[in-house]
Formats: structure tokens, C-alpha cells, sequence
């Protein structure tokens, strides 16, 4: 295989090159094997040259049907292929990630109509494999036996042997059991509570064999941005702990809806810590000769876990509509926290000493010292009230606590904006009211490239929006049965879009008391593995896809998307984050509701228009649109151009 798909001059900057190679794709391959030439993709194409050549960031806002997602796969891979690095794209989730590498999806596309063969590997997230520790557990427990004994008997041969390991292949992943709905899932796919590093499983778990797979990767490495992230704050923990860090080294990241970064990377710096999972891990060390003044040490350690556990429970606030509980930070619950790390830095010291008696196992200690460590930083941040996120959140084997910096900024730019990289940021949803700021000051960035290119559809055409009046303030009733008369429009063929959890299972047990909705089939989100689910839809035409998570990426053109029904205005949810964001802001409503309402928005609109062939309706069932003229005009602006917003369906 030829390195490059062009014959490349080494006398001439080999960027320039791409370009204009790029450039002859767009007007005169693609359109013989029946592409369209978009003046907006060509556009894009030679913002994003700049980019590389100088290896910036760049804001790169492009419309529904630029084909921008073509244009930053090809910089990548041959500037991958210059570099001999993968480049790496970051979705916003696995689901955009399924659709980036399906047969019909766009490296398939460029791969069969420019001939080219591309090695791009996905990189899924921990959370996207089966835990066979977890797996365990479930086959002998309570509910659902045998379905998970029938699961485990599924696995590879060699999982259930000891003997030496011939040949390996990755299993495991989620989208292999889209049968499981999520409270199933959850029962045996990792989470952040399971050990890999002391697993006596781990040379035969499909997450560590997926990850041999993608790093060996000579194009593109796919993942998620909590994966992205996750491998950068990890990368100097595992190195210290003799592991591998999660992504090899690599020339370029995009990106993709990467409005959505700066959430991702608030996830990936968390830390979870449970009375439980700690005294698991501390007494580890008494297995080992252990000097007294260690083993009082650490009794005192879990005494005092349980006595700063009870005062967080005690000053734990439910949170109406969410499952997290708000933590009251009081002054006996930091005297408690300040106990527990001053018993902790006693242990720290210890451990000093007995690793030079050599009598523990070195690897134990080793992982207990690095557990420490992430729990001191974790635990500082209470020293700092200000800079702190924290809530609760139950479960059957007790409280977890979970702690976050309020601001991601400073390390972003340390470890992420300071390298000597093409950062592409992509989506059709970065600035609000034609500003990056929104984006750029949350993220931290302070040099960058940007350019905005609209969509090249014709919408007053092909898509019609309604704000429904109410008779009683939008009621929930009132919106059922508006949403059944939209779903009669359309025969099914709908994406209904809910704001919350707790309103997409609401609606899902009241339509079934609406008859009209009898011969219509609908899918919801958690009942199955989110991909599948996206599959089933598309392809039954008369269907109803109800969902959480899908305000952005969903890619269905064709007429099994011809209405979409926002169920309410995605405004921030009441959780602990976002109140923290809210309490820094100068003016809340302004700087942090607003802005992120009209961006999710804006791309759940989009999700309806995909094609040149497509046509349909989008409604927004909102009673504030009616109350607030400024709202109202501001929900108008994300409009596309001679897009009016209606009254009602019979105005359509």
C-alpha cells in the first residue's frame, strides 16, 4: 500500500500538498462516484490546513450537511501517516462512535470510493466491557441467573482456563449484548470501583485485550472524550505504576461536537471514594508482616472513614430530579475530613518504612501508595471550598462521595493545549449569538482558529417548527396528548427528546393508555445497548426512538426521521455542577442556563434535516416560549434562515 494517496514532493511543505489533494477530492473524485461539490466542505478544507501547518486549535463550526466529518478524517490520516502516529478522534459518546465506523458510515465511504485502505481502531471507554470479576458475582446472585450463566458459558475458552494462552481475541464489548438493558449492564460491565491493576483476571479481560488491538492502530484510534481524557489525567499514574497509559503516543485529536469537552474532562478528573472499597484496600496491607504502629494506623483509618462517612450522610440533601444528593459542607464534616487525611499522611509516612523492610508484596504496596495519593488530592480540594464539586450518591452497600475541581481550565491547558498538536474542535453547535466565548472560556483556550460555515440545505423548504399554545400552562397531560397527535401526523417516524431520565420513563408508562399509540413501536433508551437501538429504529420506518442522550450526533436521514418532538427545553439540570457553575457566574441566567439550553437546542433541531431529500416537522413543547418574549426571540435566532416558528399543527 502506498503511503500517502498522492504523490507527494518532499521539496514542497507536505501540508499544502494534502490540501490541494483534498481539494481535488472534493471537485473531481467524489463527484464522479456521485458526490455533490459543497462550497462549504471545500471551505472547511482550507481552514483546517492552517490548523496542521501550524498545529493550532481551531474552532471549526460547520452546519448539517458540509461533510465535515470527511474533511478532518482526511487531514488525519495522512497527516498520521506523515507523523507515523495515529491521530485520534474523540467522540462525545460510544454512540457516535458506533456511527463514525459502521459499514454505511464515512471511513467506510472514503475507504471504498478513494481506495484507500484506513486502519481505524475504536478505543472504548472501561465501562464498555464486561467485568468478569463483576460477572462472577452476578451468575451466583439473585436476579437474572440464569441469563448471566448462559452469558459467562458464551465467553472464550480461554477465560475459563489456566493453561498457557495460545491465541487471543477481544470479546466482551457492550454492543455484543444489546439485549441487556442498563440496570443489567451495570451488574457486570466495569466501573470505577473495580481494581484491574491486583485482578488476578486481567491477562484475560476483554478490555485489556481490546486495548493491545487499537494501539497498534497506524491511522486512527476512535474513542469517546471521557476516554480521551481519562488517558490524560491518568498518563503520569500509570507510568509510575509500570502500566501502559490507555492511548499510545499520537500526532492530532479532533474533537467532534467538542462543545461538549469541558464536561468530559470534569468526568475524568473525578474521584468516587466508598467506606467499603477503602477498608478493602487498606487492609490489603495487613496481610503482610506489618510493624504494630502500622497495623494501629490503620485501624484508626477505618474508624475514622466510618465516623466522616456518618456525617456525610447526615449532611446529605436529596435533590428533586436528580439521583444525587447536595452535601452541606459544615465545619464538623471538614474537622472529619481533615482527621481523615492526617491519618492517612500518618500511613503515607509508614509505608516509607516498610518499604524498605521488604516484607509486603511490592506490587500491593505500590498500588495502595498510588490510591492514597489520588485520594489526598481529592480530599485537599475540601481545604478549598471554592474550587470544590462534591455530592453523594446511595446505594445498597452504602454511601459514595464523589469530588471534582469546579474548574478543568488550568490543567486542560497544561496537558492537552500545550502540546505541539492539530487540535480540531468540530460541530455545528460552538458559538451562541455568533461568539466562541461560551466554549473557549470554559475550556481555557486562549489562542485558536475559528470559522463558522452554515448548512447548505435549503430548510424554508424541508422543515417546518412548532411552539404549541397551551390551555393549561403545558401541562403534562396536555403534552402526552399533543405528542400522540404529532406522532398520528407522522405515522410514528418521530425522535422524541426528553430533558431527564425521570420524564422519558414517565412518558413510556403513560403512552400505553393512549390507543392511538397501540400499532406504533417504540424504543427507549436503557432498554437495550444504545447502538442497536438507533439500528432498530432506522430501519422500522413507523417507529418511535425516546431518548435522553441523543441531542447530538444522531445521524438518521431518510424518512424514519420525519418529526422531532422536544419534549421540553433542555435547560441545565439541578445537580451539583451545574449549582456550583451557577454560583461563580456574575450572572447565572446570562453565562451558564441560557447559553447551554440554546446550544443543546440547536444541535436536538438538527437531528431532524440530514439530507437534501429529507422533510419534516420539529416541535418544541415549551409553555416559557409563550411567557417570555426575550426567550422566545432568542429560541427564533437558532432558527435557519426563513425557518418561522408556528403556533400549532394546524398551521402546518
Amino acid at each position: 500500500m502506498e503511503r500517502y494517496p498522492f504523490a507527494y514532493d518532499r521539496s514542497q511543505p507536505f501540508i499544502q500538498q494534502v490540501a490541494e489533494w483534498i481539494a481535488d477530492v472534493f471537485y473531481d473524485i467524489l463527484p464522479e462516484a456521485g458526490f455533490e461539490v459543497r462550497d462549504e466542505q471545500i471551505y472547511m478544507a482550507f481552514q483546517l490546513e492552517r490548523a496542521f501547518a501550524e498545529k493550532q486549535a481551531i474552532f471549526a463550526e460547520a452546519g448539517v450537511g458540509t461533510g465535515k466529518t470527511l474533511v478532518y478524517l482526511l487531514y488525519a490520516i495522512c497527516y498520521a501517516r506523515y507523523m507515523q502516529k495515529p491521530a485520534v478522534i474523540a467522540c462525545a459518546d460510544e454512540s457516535l462512535i458506533e456511527q463514525l465506523v459502521k459499514p454505511e458510515g464515512d471511513i467506510a465511504k472514503l475507504a471504498r470510493h478513494l481506495g484507500m485502505a484506513i486502519d481505524a481502531r475504536l478505543g472504548k471507554s472501561p465501562d464498555q466491557y464486561v467485568c468478569l470479576v463483576k460477572l462472577d458475582e452476578a451468575r451466583f446472585g439473585y436476579e437474572d441467573v440464569e441469563m448471566y450463566k448462559d452469558l459467562y458459558e458464551s465467553l472464550p475458552e480461554f477465560v475459563h482456563t489456566h493453561e498457557a494462552l495460545q491465541s487471543f481475541y477481544a470479546y466482551g464489548d457492550r454492543k455484543f449484548y444489546p439485549h441487556l438493558n442498563d440496570e443489567q449492564w451495570n451488574k457486570i460491565g466495569w466501573d470505577a470501583f473495580q481494581d484491574c491493576f491486583v485482578c488476578d483476571k486481567r491477562h484475560r479481560c476483554g478490555q485489556t485485550l481490546s486495548r493491545d488491538h487499537y494501539r497498534r492502530s497506524g491511522d486512527l484510534i476512535i474513542c469517546s472524550h471521557d476516554f480521551y481524557m481519562e488517558h490524560v489525567w491518568t498518563y503520569e499514574g500509570r507510568k509510575r505504576e509500570g502500566q501502559l497509559p490507555l492511548l499510545p503516543d499520537h500526532c492530532a485529536v479532533v474533537f467532534d461536537e467538542g462543545h461538549l469537552l469541558e464536561s468530559a474532562a470534569q468526568k475524568a478528573l473525578t474521584y468516587k471514594l466508598k467506606h467499603v472499597v477503602f477498608e478493602e484496600l487498606i487492609t490489603r496491607l495487613l496481610k503482610g508482616e506489618i510493624r504494630e504502629s502500622l497495623a494501629v494506623l490503620i485501624d484508626e483509618a477505618i474508624e475514622q472513614s466510618e465516623a466522616m462517612f456518618g456525617v456525610l450522610e447526615r449532611q446529605s440533601r436529596e435533590i428533586p430530579g436528580s439521583d444525587r444528593k447536595q452535601i452541606v459542607l459544615s465545619d464538623q464534616l471538614l474537622e472529619e475530613v481533615d482527621r481523615f487525611r492526617s491519618i492517612l499522611t500518618a500511613i503515607e509516612e509508614e509505608l516509607v518504612f516498610e518499604s524498605e523492610l521488604y516484607t509486603l508484596n511490592a506490587y500491593h504496596l505500590r498500588i495502595v501508595e498510588e490510591h492514597l495519593e489520588m485520594m489526598q488530592k481529592a480530599l485537599s480540594l475540601f481545604r478549598q471550598p471554592e474550587s470544590l464539586i462534591c455530592w453523594a450518591t446511595e446505594s445498597v452497600n452504602g454511601l459514595t462521595l464523589v469530588m471534582m475541581p469546579r474548574t478543568v481550565k488550568e490543567v486542560l491547558r497544561e496537558r492537552v493545549f500545550s502540546a505541539n498538536m492539530p487540535i480540531v474542535f468540530s460541530s455545528a453547535t460552538l458559538s451562541v449569538d455568533g461568539s466562541f466565548d461560551f466554549v473557549t472560556d470554559s475550556l481555557g483556550v486562549e489562542r485558536y482558529l475559528s470559522f463558522s460555515v452554515a448548512s447548505p440545505y435549503e430548510y424554508e423548504h424541508q422543515m417546518e417548527v412548532i411552539a404549541p399554545k397551551w390551555s393549561y400552562r403545558g401541562t403534562f397531560s396536555e403534552k402526552m396528548k399533543t405528542a400522540v397527535k404529532l406522532l398520528e401526523h407522522t405515522e410514528g417516524r418521530a425522535l422524541i427528546l426528553f430533558p431527564s431520565k425521570d420524564e422519558l420513563v414517565r412518558f413510556k408508562r403513560e403512552v400505553a393508555y393512549y390507543p392511538e399509540c397501540a400499532a406504533m413501536r417504540f424504543w427507549f433508551e436503557g432498554d437495550q445497548e444504545i447502538s442497536h437501538l438507533i439500528s432498530s429504529f432506522q430501519q422500522d420506518e413507523l417507529s418511535v426512538l425516546c431518548a435522553v442522550s441523543l441531542w447530538e450526533g444522531l445521524d438518521v436521514p431518510g424518512p424514519s426521521l420525519s418529526n422531532v418532538i422536544v419534549w421540553s427545553l433542555p435547560w441545565p439540570p439541578q445537580d451539583p455542577v451545574f449549582m456550583a457553575k451557577r454560583q461563580s457566574a456574575a450572572s447565572p441566567y446570562e453565562e451558564v442556563d441560557l447559553p447551554y439550553m440554546l446550544l443543546r437546542l440547536k444541535q436536538g433541531i438538527g437531528r431532524l434535516i440530514r439530507s437534501r431529500d429529507d422533510r419534516g416537522l420539529v416541535a418544541i413543547l415549551s409553555e416559557e416560549l409563550h411567557e417570555s418574549p426575550e426567550l422566545r426571540a432568542k429560541v427564533m435566532g437558532l432558527l435557519p434562515e426563513a425557518v418561522r416558528l408556528k403556533e400549532s399543527l394546524e398551521m402546518v
